[in-house]
C-alpha cells in the first residue's frame, strides 16, 4: 500500500482521465494515497477526507505551515448534505450553483464521516460539488468525500494544468489525473452559512452578485477575531475547555497528558499522538486527542492538559502552532 506518506523515491503516475485512469486514481485514494485531479477551478490535491492519516499527507506534501480547514468535495448535493446541516439558503445555492465553483461552510452533523483534521477541528465543514466531468466521475468511483486544496507547494501559484502540478509535486504524491487545463482557473468562492448572516470568506468562481441574487445580502469578510472556517485564510484551531500546558517534562495525577513518544507516567488520563514520535501520525490524531482529553478531564475533574514537547520540524511546526494557540490566554 502506498499510503499517504511523502516518499522520496516513488514516481508520480500521470493518468489519463479515461475510465482506466479514473479507476486507478480512485483505487489510490481509497488506499490512502494522494492524487491530484483537475476541476473547473484549479487542480486539487486529493485525499480521502474520512482518513486522517491521508489528510495529514496533504499538509506534508504541500509543506503547508498550518492546519487550515480543507474543502471536502462530493459528487452531489445530497452526498454533501449527509455530512453537514443545510438550511434553506444552502438548498437554494446548491440548486443554483452545484455542480460549480461555490463552497459552502455549514455545521458538521454529529455523524459526519469526514475526519476532524480535514475541517481543522472546527464544528463546521467546507463542502462543494465540482463542475468537471472527470472530477465527478472520480468522486463517484471513490465513494467517499475527497479533501482537496490546490495541488501546489504552499505559497506557490495554484496549478491549472497537470504540468503545473508535476513541476511542484513530482515524487511527493502518488498520481495526477490529467484532465487538461482548468476552465475557471481561480479557486471556488467560499461562503459561510454557519450563522444567520451569510459571509463571503473568499471571492472566487461564483460571483457575489449571482449569490446575492439568489439569497439576498452577503457580508464581506469574516468577523475580526472569529475562527476562520475556510482554506485560503489564516487558520483556526479547536481550543479545549481545559487549560493547556506546553512542553511538559512531568505530569501530575490531576492532569491529562497529550503524549508524543513514550508517555510520561502519573497522568490522570493519557492520549498518545504517536508512541513512535512520528509527526505525521501525530498530526492525524491531534484534534481527536484534544477532544478525548477534554472530555476525560471534565469527567474526571482534571485541571489541565499537559502536552509533551513536539519537535519544530516538518509537520511538527504545524502541530506546535496549533498547541501554542490552544495554550494562549483566552
Amino acid at each position: 500500500m502506498l499510503g499517504s506518506a511523502v516518499m522520496d523515491s516513488f514516481m508520480t503516475e500521470l493518468l489519463r482521465d479515461d475510465e482506466t485512469g479514473i479507476s486507478r486514481a480512485a483505487a489510490l485514494l481509497r488506499d490512502g494515497a494522494l492524487v491530484a485531479f483537475g476541476t473547473e477551478t484549479v487542480y486539487g490535491l486529493g485525499a480521502d477526507a474520512t482518513n486522517a492519516d491521508a489528510v495529514a499527507g496533504i499538509f506534508a506534501a504541500k509543506g503547508r505551515p498550518h492546519f487550515n480547514p480543507l474543502i471536502s468535495h462530493y459528487d452531489s448535493a445530497d452526498a454533501a448534505f449527509r455530512d453537514v446541516v443545510p438550511d434553506a439558503r444552502a438548498h437554494v445555492l446548491a440548486a443554483a450553483f452545484w455542480p460549480g465553483p461555490l463552497t459552502l461552510v455549514l455545521p458538521r452533523r454529529a455523524d459526519c464521516s469526514v475526519a476532524l483534521l480535514t475541517g481543522a477541528g472546527l464544528d463546521t465543514l467546507a463542502v462543494r460539488v465540482p463542475a468537471h466531468p472527470a472530477a465527478l466521475a472520480l468522486l463517484r468511483a471513490v465513494g467517499r468525500p475527497v479533501a482537496a486544496p490546490s495541488a501546489n507547494r504552499s505559497g506557490q501559484v495554484s496549478p491549472t494544468t497537470a504540468a503545473h502540478v508535476l513541476a511542484g509535486l513530482e515524487g511527493r504524491i502518488a498520481a495526477i489525473l490529467d484532465s487538461g487545463p482548468c476552465t475557471v482557473g481561480v479557486e471556488s468562492t467560499v461562503l459561510d452559512l454557519s450563522g444567520p448572516q451569510a459571509i463571503l470568506l473568499r471571492p472566487g468562481g461564483a460571483t457575489l452578485e449571482a449569490i446575492e441574487a439568489a439569497i439576498g445580502p452577503v457580508r464581506r469578510g469574516a468577523t475580526p477575531g472569529a475562527a476562520l472556517r475556510s482554506p485560503g485564510l489564516l487558520s483556526s484551531h479547536y481550543a479545549p475547555s481545559l487549560p493547556v500546558r506546553l512542553n511538559a517534562a512531568t505530569v501530575g495525577a490531576d492532569e491529562a497528558l497529550l503524549a508524543f513518544g513514550t508517555p510520561l507516567t502519573g497522568a490522570g488520563a493519557v492520549f498518545s499522538l504517536s508512541d513512535a514520535g512520528d509527526p505525521k501520525q501525530a498530526a492525524a490524531r491531534l484534534f481527536e486527542g484534544l477532544r478525548f482529553l477534554d472530555a476525560a478531564g471534565a469527567r474526571l475533574g482534571l485541571r489541565c492538559i499537559a502536552v509533551m514537547p513536539v519537535p519544530a520540524t516538518g509537520l511538527g511546526l504545524a502541530i506546535r502552532d496549533r498547541l501554542e494557540r490552544a495554550a494562549a490566554p483566552r
